[in-house]
């Protein structure tokens, strides 16, 4: 598992205001906009100069068009884009927003600096309400019913745009000025620019320097000089002229996926089928779900509670990186559920038992923002938590429980999706550029896509047998609440957990058992729930009654969670076991060799699987990544996360293993 070369950091943007309201950043002692007038700046230097009102309204119904950013700032540029792709692009075109923003503004300084903008207040809105959980690294925000994608990049530009799989049609090159952050317009950053653009990609920023001008004529641009806005006399506008460099490896590159219908199957109604359903739906794409069983969320996402927990790693690997960009996608996404009885944001607190965990604790406090987590001392975490407590821990504040079924729910409602109940795929047969699902003697479905997001059950088919995919128990005790229990007021991590009640009932969990295909609920796993609770917290044991339970009447769940040999979830397109070991056979031999040859792909063939425990956190986001697959989008997630989940990865590790 690859690490990140630095730990990220996201302090805040450090602002002061001026007399008219207006912030300027203190780090960089620079205004974020004209103090003329920052709306009409922004519709001259990046909206006029990329000639994005004919650009708009010359797009074809379903096309999509990706802006570039650098500093995201205040989020205004990002506001008159999506306010003029409303007004003039196809009701069906989609934007692609994508920013780097090292210094984010809080919630509280982002909603103060929109106020400036009335006209703006509707979009400004809508911002505001998906704007938490911005951490480190990539993070996708949707509005407009999916029409509009921002994905923000929070770290330094020159570690963020390297990770960026995207091909940009416009820039907006609007970080501080080139003599308040020289460290910004550097090469490295031009050559990104041009890794990430096409021929006839614009460009536009404020700045008309000569270095930055000449940088970018070196990589590729055809730069002029503008007219400026205001009382700057000239500014920068450019197009792109030459070939961007393709340096993919080929079984990583994206499959050509022509889909003339755009139909497409997804096999499995649980979180990540839901979650993939939902994400192309939202695109566009008439989806039909196959699900075996009666209805949605009938196995490991049919719990009654799921807790949003975090386990990361103070070396950022990629797995890490990951579970922090999902967070962020599931927690703006619960946020449409019904707070108190489908989700709460009530925090969740990772109990400290020895000294060992309390040093990985707070090598985590020191690795991550606080506003994601904090370490809270035993006063501090027993108030938190309304229960006594033995230790301290970490706390995740804007974390806490959901209801899985509502959350499928909420992912397979939409009028793009149709369900096909007590139907189950037993088999995928190719036919005349169509997949076909058959059970043991009918046809089911025909479509040009499929998506695999049935779980372990993947490897019943031929196509992705070799998936090393492997099955966990786990069972959880629902205990009715007491007067007294109804105290705990947030989630208590240990080695189980035990939530705050939801209907009347805490949910505790949960068991691990890597041997068993027993569906039925056993007492035995009742009383190791139990005994977790007891290590949690004695006197809440006490409080719910735990010695006189009867173990053998307790209501409980048990289901099996899907994961893989290392941890990360199996995200992306299938190519042919056989035909790829034998296409980059040459790899046994010298992996640094990279045959220069096609990947042997199963067009039209991908799969969504091995989320483990982490479903809640990763499964919605990897719906997103499946869509970035068939739609040619930019990735929401950087490219290396994405690679590390890309279900190649096993393919390649087996031949790279066998050299010498």
């Amino acid at each position: 598992m690859s690490e990140a070369t630095s730990k990220p950091q996201t302090p805040n943007a450090d602002l002061e205001w001026d007399e008219r309201g207006q912030p300027i950043s203190a780090q960089f002692g620079d205004v974020y906009f004209s103090k003329d007038d920052g709306l009409a700046e922004t519709r001259h230097v990046f909206i006029g100069n990329n000639q994005l009102p004919e650009r708009f309204a010359a797009l074809s119904a379903g096309q999509q068009f990706v802006i570039g950013e650098t500093g995201f700032g205040t989020g205004l540029n990002f506001l008159c884009a999506w306010q003029l792709f409303e007004q003039l692009a196809p009701a069906d075109a989609r934007l692609h927003f994508i920013s780097v923003e090292k210094y984010p503004l809080t919630h509280t300084d982002l909603e103060r600096s929109l106020q400036l903008w009335p006209e703006l207040a509707e979009l400004s809105a809508q911002l505001l309400g998906e704007y938490r959980a911005i951490h480190p690294g990539f993070q996708r925000l949707t509005f407009a019913n999916g029409r509009i994608g921002l994905t923000l990049m929070i770290g330094d530009v020159l570690e963020q745009l390297p990770q960026l799989d995207a091909q940009v049609d416009a820039w907006f090159l609007d970080g501080f000025a080139p003599a308040k952050n020289p460290q910004m317009w550097v090469p490295e950053l031009y050559s990104q620019l041009a890794r990430l653009s096409a021929p006839g990609t614009t460009l536009g920023t404020f700045t008309s320097v000569g270095y930055v001008r000449r940088g970018l004529i070196d990589v590729g641009f055809a730069m002029e000089r503008t007219p400026g806005f205001g009382r700057k006399r000239e500014v920068l506008k450019g197009v792109f002229n030459a070939c961007s460099l393709n340096t993919d490896k080929p079984w990583f590159a994206r499959p050509q996926t022509p889909a003339k219908n755009r139909h497409a199957l997804v096999i499995g109604a649980g979180m990540a089928g839901c979650a993939t359903a939902a994400s192309l739906a939202r695109r566009g794409w008439q989806v039909t779900i196959l699900e075996r069983h009666s209805a949605i969320a009938q196995e490991a996402s049919g719990n009654p509670q799921g807790v949003l927990y975090l386990k990361l790693s103070a070396h950022h690997t990629t797995l890490s990186r990951l579970i922090v960009s999902g967070f962020g996608y599931t927690r703006r996404l619960i946020q449409r559920l019904a707070k108190g009885v489908q989700w709460d944001d009530c925090g969740v607190l990772q109990l400290a038992f020895d000294d060992k965990e309390a040093k990985r604790q707070a090598q985590l406090a020191e690795a991550f923002p606080a506003d994601l987590l904090h370490v809270l001392d035993q006063p501090q975490a027993q108030e938190q938590a309304g229960v006594p407590l033995s230790s301290g821990g970490l706390y995740y504040p804007d974390a806490g429980w959901v209801h899985p079924p509502a959350l499928c729910e909420l992912l397979s409602t939409h009028p793009n999706i149709r369900l096909q109940l007590h139907e189950e795929a037993l088999e995928l047969r190719r036919q005349a550029g169509q997949w076909q699902a058959w059970n043991q003697k009918q046809l089911l479905v025909s479509s040009e896509v499929v998506v695999l997001a049935n779980a372990a059950q993947i490897r019943q088919f031929s196509q992705s047998s070799e998936l090393p995919l492997k099955r966990i128990r786990g069972q959880i005790t629902r205990i009715p609440a007491t007067d007294n229990s109804r105290a705990l007021k947030t989630v208590l991590c240990a080695e189980g957990y035990v939530a705050p009640p939801r209907n009347g009932e805490h949910t505790l969990g949960a068991s691990f058992d890597f041997h068993s295909d027993d569906v039925n609920i056993t007492p035995a796993e009742h009383i190791s729930n139990l005994d977790l609770l007891r290590e949690i917290s004695t006197e809440l044991a006490q409080r719910m009654q735990a010695d006189q339970l009867n173990v053998e009447t307790l209501e409980g769940r048990a289901a099996f969670r899907c994961t893989s040999p290392d941890y990360l979830p199996i995200v992306g397109p299938l190519a042919d076991a056989e035909r790829f070991a034998n296409t980059y056979a040459a790899l046994s031999k010298n992996a640094r060799k990279v045959p220069n040859k096609p990947c042997p792909w199963l067009e039209g063939l991908y799969v969504n699987s091995g989320h483990g425990s982490r479903g809640l956190i990763t499964a919605p986001l990897s719906g997103e990544l499946i869509a970035a697959w068939l739609d040619n989008e930019p990735m929401p997630v950087a490219a290396d996360v994405a690679q590390a989940c890309h279900p190649n990865r096993f393919a390649l590790r087996a031949l790279t293993r066998k050299q010498g």
